[in-house]
């Protein structure tokens, strides 16, 4: 992950050297970057522990998801500096007008990542949490050290000025501008067939179905194994404990399921050919068994229906029969107490039997419930595994009752994973667009403008999925919930960049006007952001073996380019076709006459 920052970091100041206005500056924002990051990981000492995937990306993701800040500041300042010739005072002025751009592009973003910490699944949390805490890292960095860097390095900065890199696009501008919008009309093509495809996609639960982006050297081993072997996947059922009887005829209707290779519990245990552990022994028969006499068995089994309330059976003069794990248990116990005096024959017989009792025990017995263990020949997830699921489970309670028993395993996890995925991307998705469509709808002051721009960016989420189905990739299912979040509240700054301007040239220009300055204004700061993130996200893909962190990455980086695509295409066409509209629901703010 070290290399993979390093190279994201010099490929970022790349980009921003394309976009900056002097040499200087891009050693003012590695030290940004570098003071935000530090002081991220640094107050994660503060939670404790993270995830793994968690630390993997933040870092990356931050340095991707926060850039804008200090390029939005970095701008501020050389307009205001053309101005006014003390620095100090540009520097004021830049900093009081940035901030407000500043935290309202950051609260898109944290309201994204807000909702990714409401997933029942704790990565979700745990993921969004750090990276809102990076992202308030990193506007303190802007507010509070990049203006005494700038301040104190305004000589260097003002020396090191170059040309604008960033070429004109008014060309751009004129072709979107044309009466038919061409690209309007295929994003209204491709949006259903995207949502359609989008719900297609296969999202894995267990991580040997995960595909692979590269693949490390344990990956490569598992897929060896599992294409030359049969699957081979365990399930553990817990039932209450004691009642060896509904135990074994679990076990039995267990067995004759075609898919179960080895089912194990202490009902089907052979302590000896013939002989199971759960086999009920009445004290003659345990004496003649380990050759003790009469009495001293008699004592035993007295002691243990008298420590456990059994008299009542005694005192009817009912034969006593207990399973032999349980009274061996309770002799073995004695014997460690030192109650139980015992010859060395009989050591010896116990002996060999002890060894046996006390695995078991440790293994399949707990203080309330017991443990069957079967071996399945299928994975962890598909149709085979769901059925295999719901026949051991309805055996189980066929015998104990609805509720309970419990089954673990990774077939289980698969599945309670999938169940829990269905209800957290419903709410990730409702809640990413419901958080930024009121943090739109404050900044615009009209439902239809922010309508707008989360349809555009929800549509290249949907898009960006799609190309999930179509390539036929298995990503795990966090990757639909972790990217969505991100994906609207990061790239929706683009649209707002654009739309922001628009409006304010829509006052002076007619809207076809104001579109083509608007397209050609914003594209750099669009394209900065875009391509940033993009390459951010597929540096991760193809640089780390872990194929969670992998699809996660590939993922963030091609949903920001599909969304800089439509900022640059759709967007500014559905400006023009909704401006009346937009205008007409915007609402008026009176000024005071001073």
């Amino acid at each position: 992950m070290g290399f993979v920052i390093a190279v994201a970091v010099l490929v970022i100041l790349a980009v921003l050297l394309f976009t900056s206005r002097s040499y200087f500056e891009l050693i003012i924002f590695a030290a940004v970057f570098l003071s935000a990051g530090l002081m991220n990981m640094g107050t994660n000492y503060l939670l404790g522990t993270i995830s793994s995937i968690t630390n993997s990306v933040a870092v990356i993701l931050q340095l991707a998801l926060a850039i804008d800040y200090a390029i939005i500041f970095m701008h501020r300042y050389a307009d205001e500096s053309s101005r006014e010739p003390d620095k100090k005072e540009a520097l004021i002025r830049a900093l009081s007008k940035s901030i407000v751009e500043i935290s309202s592009s950051s609260l898109t973003t944290i309201a994204g990542l807000a909702a990714l910490t409401m997933m029942r699944f704790r990565l979700g949390y745990d993921l969004g949490f750090v990276l809102m805490k990076g992202i308030v890292c990193s506007m303190l960095t802007v507010f509070l050290l990049m203006p005494g860097l700038v301040y104190v390095f305004a000589k260097p900065i003002e020396k090191t000025t170059h040309r604008n890199f960033v070429p004109k696009i008014n060309f751009w501008g004129k072709l979107l501008a044309k009466k038919i919008p061409v690209f309007l009309i295929i994003f209204a093509l491709i949006v259903p067939a995207s949502v359609f495809l989008s719900s297609k996609a296969d999202f894995a639960f267990s991580g040997e179905k995960v595909t692979d982006i590269i693949s490390s050297d344990s990956r490569t081993a598992m897929h060896k194994i599992n294409d030359t072997f049969d699957p081979d996947t365990s399930m553990v059922v817990l039932v209450p404990g004691g009642d060896y009887e509904k135990e074994k005829v679990i076990l039995e209707k267990v067995s004759d399921l075609p898919d179960i290779k080895i089912a194990n519990g202490i009902a089907n245990i052979e302590i000896s050919e013939g002989m199971t552990l759960t086999d009920r022994y009445t004290k003659e028969k345990f004496a003649a068994l380990f050759g003790i006499d009469d009495k001293s068995s008699e004592r035993l089994f007295s002691a243990y229906a008298l420590e456990h309330n059994m008299l009542g059976s005694m005192l009817k003069k009912e034969e006593l029969e207990l399973p032999l794990i349980d009274i061996l248990s309770y002799l073995i116990e004695k014997i460690d107490q030192g109650l139980v005096p015992l010859s060395d024959e009989q050591r010896a017989v116990l002996s060999e039997k002890r060894g046996m009792v006390e695995k078991v025990v440790s293994q399949l017995k707990g203080k309330t419930h017991d443990r069957l263990i079967l071996t399945a020949s299928v994975t962890a997830e598909g149709e085979k595994s769901t059925k295999l699921l719901k026949d051991v489970r309805s055996i189980a309670e066929e015998q104990y009752g609805e509720g309970k028993v419990c089954i673990t395993g990774q077939i289980t996890s698969a599945a309670d994973l999938r169940d829990s995925y269905k209800s957290d991307s419903v709410l990730i998705s409702v809640l990413s667009i419901a958080f930024v469509f009121m943090i739109l709808l404050f900044t615009f002051r009209s439902p239809v403008t922010a309508a707008l721009l989360v349809f555009v960016i929800q549509g290249s989420i949907w898009i960006n999925f799609s190309v999930t189905f179509l390539k036929g990739d298995s990503p795990a299912f966090v990757t639909n919930m972790i990217v969505s979040a991100i994906q609207m509240g990061a790239t929706v700054d683009y649209a707002i960049v654009m739309t922001s301007r628009y409006k304010a040239l829509r006052e002076h220009y007619d809207k076809r006007e104001a579109m083509i300055r608007a397209v050609n204004e914003c594209f750099p700061t669009v394209l900065t952001s875009g391509l940033m993130l993009t390459l951010a996200g597929m540096l991760i893909a193809f640089n780390i073996s872990d194929v969670y962190v992998g699809h996660i990455g590939l993922a963030v980086g091609r949903g920001a380019a599909i969304s800089v695509v439509l900022v640059l295409t759709a967007l500014p066409q559905l400006l023009i076709l909704f401006d009346k509209l937009m205008q007409k629901t915007t609402l008026k703010i009176k000024k005071k006459d001073t």
